[in-house]
């Protein structure tokens, strides 16, 4: 398994297992934020070149800032989500 698979599988791994236990608050984080992972993922295979997770990272990094900047977040569902998204990208790979 490469590193990056590692990674992608840590970080749905790690957002599956909040669904049992989390709040309303950090179901939407969750939500929203796997969203914008799982496009990164596909838009990084698409290219059909191989990756690794700084690439990861750049990529939803971009799209969060994109989307914040359009004003799809309140603020305190932006301090959520980038909470959550600083809890990911200290995972393993």
């Amino acid at each position: 398994m490469s590193q990056s698979d590692q990674f992608v599988d840590e970080v749905s791994g790690y957002l599956d297992q909040m669904i049992p236990t989390a709040t309303d608050d950090e179901l939407f984080a969750a939500g929203y934020l796997r969203g914008h992972f799982d496009l990164a993922v596909g838009t990084l295979e698409v290219a059909a070149a191989p990756f690794a997770k700084p690439e990861v990272l750049a990529q939803v990094n971009d799209s969060l800032s994109q989307a914040i900047a359009n004003g799809e977040l309140s603020e305190p569902d932006q301090l959520l989500v980038q909470q959550l998204w600083q809890q990911l990208q200290q995972l393993p790979a």
